[in-house]
């Protein structure tokens, strides 16, 4: 499981750091990943939440909530390193990414 969940990790921040360097951000790609798994912390907290209240939709707002908070954490970020022009198309990949790692722990 450990195997799984670092390689779905390194793979999804290199996966979002790259398309942000291709886009034309100056941004450093450990820098980028570093700041991607810091940010996935809200959603670790919604997960150990998740484990003792077992309540379908006290559970779904924790993770929504976490997801938010992760995405627009990251997305502060990574706005100052992009042209303005191509924004939205680095953002986006950030909201699937954390998506993934939301479902995954409302899933769990």
């Amino acid at each position: 499981m450990f195997s799984g969940v670092f390689v779905l990790m390194w793979a999804g921040a290199a996966v979002v750091t790259l398309n942000a360097q291709l886009l034309g951000g100056s941004v450093s790609f450990f820098q980028s990943v570093c700041v991607l798994g810091y940010c996935l912390f809200p959603l670790v907290i919604a997960a150990l939440v998740g484990i003792f209240l077992r309540a379908g939709i006290f559970r779904l707002i924790m993770v929504v909530a976490g997801w938010v908070w992760a995405t627009r954490a990251s997305v502060v970020f990574m706005q100052s390193l992009l042209p303005a022009s191509k924004r939205a198309l680095a953002i986006y990949p950030v909201g699937l990414f954390y998506l993934v790692w939301a479902w995954m722990v409302y899933v769990e």
